[in-house]
């Protein structure tokens, strides 16, 4: 079965337009082979306004959404895979849905790179059950005060 969450971008994209919002997206600007403006991720995030007048040739096909827009005066074509889409919202109201938990989610999962951290800890798992000595995991990052943003809670 085809995974869920293009058919659910695209009417969640409808719903907030139908609805006189502004959408926006929030990407993993990390994952492979998203193409945004760098100079605007922060925490390996970067939130996207995608409405209709603030962009050009706007498409939400099968595997990514892509579109042209300016980005500090500079013209840019934007590529969003669906694996790193992590949300899709309305400004106004912050109505919408953050990706993660929808049927086929597992498919996303799996085309992400193993991070290296999980990798650390997935070794110290393995030698603690072997007996051997274990790696201490690192402690979990704080977020920096300032800007929010949205996690994709597992």
């Amino acid at each position: 079965m085809n995974p869920s969450r293009p058919y659910i971008a695209r009417g969640l994209y409808e719903w907030i337009l139908d609805n006189d919002c502004t959408p926006h997206l929030v990407v993993d600007a990390e994952a492979p082979h998203v193409v945004v403006p760098r100079q605007f991720v922060q925490d390996g995030q970067i939130v996207l306004n995608v409405l209709p007048s603030a962009v050009r040739d706007f498409f939400m096909g099968g595997n990514e959404i892509s579109f042209s827009a300016r980005f500090g005066g500079v013209p840019m074509q934007v590529r969003v895979p669906y694996a790193a889409l992590m949300a899709i919202f309305a400004k106004e109201n912050a109505m919408g849905m953050g990706f993660g938990m929808e049927p086929g989610a597992d498919y996303y999962e799996r085309l992400q790179p193993v991070d290296a951290d999980e990798a650390v800890d997935g070794r110290a798992a393995e030698e603690s059950e072997k007996g051997g000595e274990s790696v201490q995991p690192s402690t979990p990052k704080r977020p920096k005060p300032g800007r929010p943003s949205l996690k994709v809670v597992k």
